[in-house]
């Protein structure tokens, strides 16, 4: 999509606002697990106990994700948003601040997981509404586009507080920001305007729906994939943070463009194995070498695939529900990709233990790659053209757009 054609969809009224209160509220992502690492080490002693907290707030954001999603249209997206949102911002500052045992700060970290804001679930809910049908699907590559942002900057920001300045006021930025985005979020307009209508589904009804459920499992190895990615690269320049800062970087950069110039590529039934492919190819290429030139190179070429076809998820999962269910559908997609990644950096450790080389992590990350490549050619029948159509969800009689 040409600039032009961003410019235009971010002057429509609304649209670039919710896009930066929303990427703002999403930004402690990118930092609260790094967070809680450095602060429960610094602790401890111990990374292991340190793994063990992390571990516990990622099992709690994958439980909560599609449960405090779905209740969105039982009780209303700045109610749920607010109480989430405050429960979260006393778990960090109990994490921050209170001397605990083992078991308590996973308890904290639990809870952490379970308050997280279902911000992401709730903005690509709002989208729909904002624009007309021809500008829905730009707008989710742009979202898509966007986020590695947060995975560029996040990272660097709280790895220099925690480690310059201190594990607790790492832990009060990530407080600070929570507060300061989830605020800006909550109050925006629109997330007042837009009321999804209760599902009269039972809960989990809709990961069934075959489109969903596809979104969701390739969700699961494409961010897997990209977790085994950080573990090769970490292990790879082990002497040398900044090297492995630079190629991470370089891969969201890779990502960033992808999706921007993808913006107004039709959407077909084999977009999402296309995109695949270029990231499958492009990871690869990685197990050649280790040179530092060589990696970001073939990683910066796999990256062009990733926000293009994270976009094609988002688009296919909201144009196969109804508005009703688009939350708890986004809620299940984000489970998904949460344990993909935790998948991810878990098997690359094993292989890179066995081989004794990083390139058991990137041979990892291929075999990801390349099952999400196989299920998405395999039942690419499942998947909804959305040439010439947009991809807005099935109306709901009972769903309100506030003037």
């Amino acid at each position: 999509m040409a600039g032009s054609g961003y410019k235009e969809l971010l002057r429509t009224p609304g649209v670039g606002r919710i896009i930066a209160a929303q990427l703002t509220a999403r930004f402690p992502n990118g930092m609260s697990s790094l967070a809680i690492l450095l602060h429960v080490e610094h602790i401890t002693g111990s990374y292991g106990q340190a793994g063990l907290v992390l571990a516990a707030s990622s099992v709690g954001q994958a439980i909560a994700g599609p449960i405090t999603s779905r209740w969105m249209g039982r009780w209303g997206m700045r109610r749920v948003l607010a109480l989430t949102l405050a429960v979260c911002v006393l778990s960090f500052l109990g994490l921050a601040l209170l001397p605990l045992p083992l078991p308590g700060y996973m308890a904290l970290g639990l809870l952490a997981g379970l308050s997280t804001p279902p911000v992401q679930s709730a903005v690509r809910t709002i989208y729909p509404k904002l624009v007309n049908s021809s500008q829905l699907t730009p707008l989710f590559s742009l979202d898509a586009s966007l986020q590695e942002v947060i995975w560029i900057v996040a990272p660097v920001a709280i790895t220099i507080v925690s480690t310059q300045v201190g594990t607790v006021p790492g832990l009060l930025l990530v407080v600070t920001v929570l507060v300061a985005g989830g605020a800006w979020f909550i109050l925006s307009p629109e997330v007042g305007r837009v009321r999804i209508p209760r599902s009269r589904r039972g809960f989990g009804a809709v990961v069934l729906k075959p489109p969903v459920l596809l979104a969701t499992v390739i969700g699961f190895l494409l961010i897997g994939a990209c977790s085994a990615v950080e573990v090769g690269v970490v292990r790879t320049f082990e002497e040398g943070g900044l090297e492995s800062g630079l190629v991470l970087a370089v891969f969201s950069l890779g990502s960033l463009v992808g999706g921007l110039a993808s913006g107004r590529v039709p959407i077909g039934p084999w977009a999402l194995a296309r995109r695949l492919a270029i990231v499958t190819v492009g990871l690869a290429l990685t197990m050649v070498s280790l040179n530092v030139f060589w990696l970001g190179g073939t990683l910066l070429a796999a990256g062009v695939g990733i926000a293009p076809a994270l976009a094609v998820l988002f688009a296919i999962t909201s144009a196969s529900v109804k508005f009703s269910e688009t939350a708890e559908a986004f809620g299940w997609a984000g489970t998904g990709q949460l344990i993909g990644a935790a998948a991810g950096s878990a098997i690359a450790g094993f292989l890179i233990d066995g081989t004794g080389s990083p390139v058991g992590a990137y041979l990892a990350a291929t075999l990801f790659a390349a099952v999400a490549l196989l299920v998405s050619s395999v039942f690419v029948r499942a998947l909804p053209d959305l040439r010439g159509r947009d991809a807005a969800p099935i109306p709901d009689t009972e769903a309100v757009t506030l003037p």
